[in-house]
């Protein structure tokens, strides 16, 4: 028996004619209104065929980062608060108050933080925030590959059906049919892939896919074993700061998989943080594949139930996670690493991540003995950490990426 994810089309008729959005209305001073605009009129109005190259828009704009990060702290009273300007350098180490507007509220309101979005942060936190501001980073023939062999993967155990949306209720609903599927797949048949998962973490909401569950052959315990599959370009196995990359991606799926496992999923809080209602009707496709599929569903509200207690069948996911690297030519496995998950290492890595982006302190360099990364950076041109080497990360940054693992 093979799995069947929903892929999610957009009924554009539909939400024009009966949605109305419900529009936030945010007040900005004309200063900073004037700033944004200024950082960013060169990218949004730039054609292709424009002579000017992405880095000279950046080193034009560059002046003008510094100022908006400045100006978003300001307090309603017009006083600013105490900043690095202030001290005079970038290596501050002490927590400033919560700016008015952090990068979670400005560009994931209503809108969950990925699982991609907490590896790019610890990759590089100024990278993570120059691609909030200018755009994120454009798609290489690299990146084309790895993501063309998920899909053949995924193709091996799934079929995707295309499945017609009218509202966000319905967009959730396909996420959490696809969930539901991907679990009933692995139970019956020990294996599944690109399988869609949510949870809360830290007070924040987190999503992610996984790349592979296996249920174990030989072991007493039936704990799923979490893998994720990295193509690489070179035949090579990556450097040291990848492996701990993908280690900490796989950790957040543990932990995600786990918190699902345990029943502890607050409902209300899903409903209230995505402006969701429980009791919309979900469109006559969805009601029917969830009918064949064996949970007959109406509302979200009765989706969202089948999805606990789906989760609440499985066990915690198996203690050992494993990173698989394969060469893109030919597909041929170059290694894989087995490592064990670590609460301490994870949990510090997750809150110098949430510091970042719930605005509690500015944006950490890579440290030193990992800049060879920004030889490979969109932003090099006008990075400080690459303009300014003296420039070192902030500590509990280093100290967290240093941890052994």
């Amino acid at each position: 028996m093979s799995g069947s994810h929903a892929d999610s089309t957009q009924s554009q008729d539909v939400n024009s004619a009966n949605v109305t959005p419900d529009i936030p209305i945010e007040i900005v001073s004309e200063e900073e209104m004037a700033l944004i605009d200024a950082a960013l009129a060169a990218p949004r109005c730039c054609s292709p065929s424009s002579s000017l190259s992405f880095a000279s828009q950046l080193q034009r704009n560059a002046r003008f980062i510094h100022s908006i990060s400045f100006l978003s702290k300001r307090s309603f009273s017009g006083r600013t608060e105490s900043d690095i300007e202030d001290l005079g350098h970038l290596g501050m180490t002490q927590k400033r108050n919560i700016i008015a507007k952090s990068l979670l509220d400005r560009f994931r309101k209503n809108r969950a933080l990925s699982v991609t979005d907490v590896t790019d942060t610890e990759w590089c936190e100024k990278k993570m925030e120059f691609n909030l501001l200018f755009g994120s980073k454009k798609v290489n023939k690299v990146m084309k590959v790895g993501r063309a062999r998920h899909a053949e993967l995924e193709k091996e155990v799934t079929e995707k059906v295309k499945v017609r949306v009218r509202s966000t209720e319905d967009i959730w609903a396909v996420k959490l049919f696809n969930s539901i599927t991907g679990v009933n797949q692995l139970l019956f048949e020990g294996l599944t892939r690109e399988l869609p998962i949510l949870g809360f973490i830290k007070g924040v909401w987190m999503v992610g896919v996984i790349d592979e569950i296996q249920m174990p052959v030989k072991e007493t315990a039936r704990n799923p074993i979490l893998v994720d599959t990295k193509t690489r370009a070179q035949y090579t196995l990556p450097a040291e700061s990848q492996k701990r990359n993908g280690r900490l991606q796989l950790m957040c799926y543990k932990y995600m998989w786990d918190n699902l496992a345990a029943d502890n999923f607050p409902s209300m809080q899903f409903y209230d943080f995505f402006s969701l209602n429980s009791d919309c009707i979900l469109s006559e496709e969805i009601i029917e594949k969830t009918s064949n599929a064996g949970f007959p569903a109406k509302t979200l509200g009765d989706l969202v139930k089948y999805f606990r207690n789906m989760w609440n069948m499985l066990p915690a996911s198996h203690n050992q996670l494993l990173l698989r690297y394969e060469f893109q030519k030919d597909q041929s496995l170059l290694g894989e690493e087995k490592f064990a998950f670590d609460y301490d290492l994870f949990n510090s890595q997750i809150e110098v991540c949430l510091e970042f982006w719930k605005g509690e302190r500015e944006a950490s360099f890579t440290p030193l003995e990992d800049r060879w990364k920004c030889r490979y950076c969109q932003f090099e041109s006008v990075c400080p950490a690459v303009l300014k080497p003296e420039i070192t990360p902030i500590p509990s940054q280093t100290d967290c990426n240093n941890t052994p693992s």
